[in-house]
């Protein structure tokens, strides 16, 4: 084929001789240079960072935390801990605890990169939450952009991440204090429960007795009101046996008087008798005279007894009437009657005496002549009679002293009786005034019994609201609410490292570098192909295979190197190598075509067209960050899919991605020869501007 031969024929002209040879070793090894010390230089940076000087400065004083469940009391030292997890652990940077003023020395002269000030108050905020004195702790990072803009970045992400330890540690111990405050209310809130229960039990209970005591009260009020009654009937009772007991007592004195005179009028009767002995006339008259003072005496007896009998029949009827009543019982009626029972024996004793003896007068005074054959039984008689006598007045002068006691105690039953009534009435009116209370008191009490069952309701309905967990969950909740979001790493396609990362730019970069440097040693078209009249297209493309045949060496090198010294292993690694040949073919492509049209202007184009690629093709920031226009460019430059093709190849991404990339390398290949194929048609023609052209390079 002329075109292959042409393009062997520009390999042989440009390798003739040693110099051409090592230009040409010289132009395969810069894109593996350029890509390879970019690439080992930023291998893994943040792997580094442990070299990187940073200072420390720790003041706290730390802090007291109490328990609020329990109420013990710990130090704490946050500052320190801080300290201890940038020291000895993965702190990010060469931290060196020192002082303020010798750290924010060291940051303006650069010995330090950054510094992280831990101020004295830092625990004491942080604990404050706590107190409900709520103050925001805080880290002062001291940074200085003349030593290294990106350490101010990192110590942003380093710091932060610290802040975000120290966050999740707090929170998640106000979380566990919180759940152990809950567990605590809990067991309160239930004993609370238990108590209201028996509150709600109390209240019924109380409701019932309540109600009970309404009714209780009703028949005390109406119980009071007769007992009122009564009273003031056995008051009246009572006034009316204080009189009948003070006519039984002058009754009883007026007998005891009576007898008294009889028992001192007879007191001579046996000497009488006995003189009546020595005299009839003396008997008859005597006789007669006793006579007359024995019906005297026994009309006396017999009104005493008839009284006594009368009194007695009264008494108990107004006895009976206060044992109806319930005012003294059956027991103090009987008492009462008993001394009047006790006080007739010796009356009735005594009028049957009187009695007797005025049937002997009256036997007397019956026959005078019987008194002088009796007189002498009547002497001895007399004895007898005057021993009744005096029987008799002692027994009324026992009757006038129980009959003084009768209308004493019924005096004294009539106070009491007055002062049971005015009390009695008391107590209905405090009975009735009991019972309207109690109305009240139940109506209170059913109110109490409502509100303690909604009490007990509510605290229960609460209590079920409140969480009542086991330690382990109460550790794992306090931990899930300090740290409530877990961020779990899904990654499609993995880089690896930085340096990683950076490949796809990189390789793109270095493979447009190598073409761009080839077309200062080769020709982009041949002069010789011109001149003889071949076709436009052979020549285009005669010119075309010699860089490209060492942009494949160039990339051969690079990918080896790439994989085999740097360790970066491609997932599709044969694809990689395709894409990449591929992009070295159409980096070619475009060059040539701008070497074919404008000469040494084009090959100026060229590097200006890196420039702008290397800044939106997005090689290291996404590409949506950078302002338009060159975010308009970024669709229609080819580094662009070089870059996209060879992420998707190298991590393992979207195999469909790189086959829309393929397909836009291929239509710039095919319009970048093209457009070539058609300058050199026009070329055929020898212009004065191309035998002397205004710019060599």
């Amino acid at each position: 084929m002329t075109a292959v031969r042409l393009g062997i024929s520009e390999l042989r002209r440009i390798s003739a001789g040693t110099l051409p040879k090592l230009a040409i070793l010289a132009m395969i090894v810069i894109p593996t240079l350029y890509s390879g010390l970019y690439l080992f230089a930023n291998e893994d940076p943040y792997d580094k960072l442990a070299e990187v000087p940073a200072a420390l400065v720790v003041q706290d004083r730390g802090t007291t935390v109490e328990d609020s469940v329990d109420g013990t009391s710990t130090e704490k030292n946050f500052g320190e801990e801080v300290a201890k997890q940038l020291v000895d652990g993965d702190g990010g940077f060469g931290w060196v605890e020192t002082t303020q003023s010798d750290a924010e020395a060291g940051v303006r002269s650069g010995r330090f990169d950054a510094a992280l000030v831990i101020g004295p108050t830092f625990s004491q905020d942080l604990a404050s939450s706590g107190r409900f004195e709520p103050q925001q702790a805080s880290l002062v990072l001291i940074t200085n952009d003349a030593n290294n803009y990106l350490v101010a970045t990192i110590a942003d992400t380093i710091v932060g991440t610290v802040r975000d330890a120290i966050a999740e540690q707090v929170g998640t111990e106000a979380a566990d204090t919180f759940l152990k405050g809950f567990a605590s209310i809990h067991t309160n809130l239930a004993s609370g429960v238990e108590g209201a229960q028996q509150l709600v039990d109390g209240a019924t209970q109380l409701s019932d007795g309540t109600a009970q005591l309404v009714d209780g009260t009703a028949r005390l009020a109406t119980g009071a009101s007769e007992a009122a009654s009564g009273a003031a009937r056995l008051a009246d009772g009572a006034d009316e046996l204080s009189t009948a007991t003070g006519t039984l007592a002058s009754g009883a004195a007026t007998l005891s008087d009576g007898l008294d005179t009889l028992r001192s009028r007879t007191a001579n009767l046996p000497a009488q008798t006995q003189e009546l002995a020595d005299g009839a006339q003396q008997v008859a008259d005597g006789n007669a005279l006793v006579a007359g003072y024995g019906q005297d005496a026994a009309a006396a007896a017999r009104d005493v007894v008839g009284r006594l009998d009368t009194a007695r029949v009264d008494l108990e009827a107004r006895l009976a009437e206060l044992v109806a009543t319930g005012v003294i019982t059956q027991e103090e009626a009987d008492a009462v009657t008993q001394v009047l029972e006790d006080a007739r024996g010796p009356v009735e004793e005594a009028a049957a005496t009187v009695e007797g003896a005025a049937g002997k007068l009256g036997e007397l005074g019956a026959g005078s002549a019987q008194v002088a054959a009796g007189a002498a039984t009547l002497a001895g008689a007399t004895p007898a009679l005057t021993q009744g006598i005096a029987t008799a007045a002692s027994g009324g002068d026992r009757l006038a002293a129980g009959a003084a006691e009768l209308d004493d105690g019924a005096g004294t039953l009539a106070s009491g009786a007055e002062a049971l009534a005015s009390g009695t009435s008391q107590v209905s009116d405090g009975a009735a005034e009991l019972a309207s209370s109690s109305v009240t008191l139940r109506d209170g009490t059913a109110e109490l019994q409502s509100g303690t069952t909604q009490l007990h309701d509510g605290l229960a309905a609460g209590l079920g609201r409140i969480p009542d967990v086991d330690e382990q969950t109460q550790e794992d909740t306090a931990k899930t609410l300090g740290n409530p979001v877990a961020v779990q790493k899904d990654t499609i396609a993995n880089a690896g490292t930085y340096g990683a990362g950076l490949a796809p730019f990189f390789l793109s970069l270095a493979a447009w570098i190598g073409a761009y440097v080839l077309f200062l040693l080769v020709r982009p078209l041949s002069a010789r192909s011109l001149a003889a009249g071949r076709p436009a297209w052979q020549t285009a493309l005669g010119g075309w295979i010699p860089p490209a045949v060492i942009g494949v060496a160039q990339v051969a090198l690079m990918f080896t190197v790439v994989k085999f010294a740097l360790d970066i292993d491609p997932v599709y690694a044969v694809g990689t190598a395709v894409l990449l040949v591929l992009a070295s073919a159409t980096f070619v492509a475009i060059l040539q075509a701008l070497n074919v049209y404008l000469g040494a202007v084009g090959q100026f184009l060229g590097l200006v067209l890196m420039l702008v690629q290397l800044v939106t093709a997005g090689g290291t920031f996404p590409w949506q960050t950078i302002p338009e226009p060159l975010r308009a460019l970024h669709r229609f430059l080819p580094m662009s899919y070089t870059v996209e093709g060879l992420r998707q190849l190298l991590y393992g991404g979207d195999l469909a991605t790189v086959a829309r990339d393929v397909g836009v390398l291929l239509v710039v290949l095919a319009v970048a020869l093209a457009a070539t194929t058609f300058a050199a048609h026009r070329q055929r023609v020898w212009s004065p501007t191309r035998l002397q052209p205004e710019l060599v390079l």
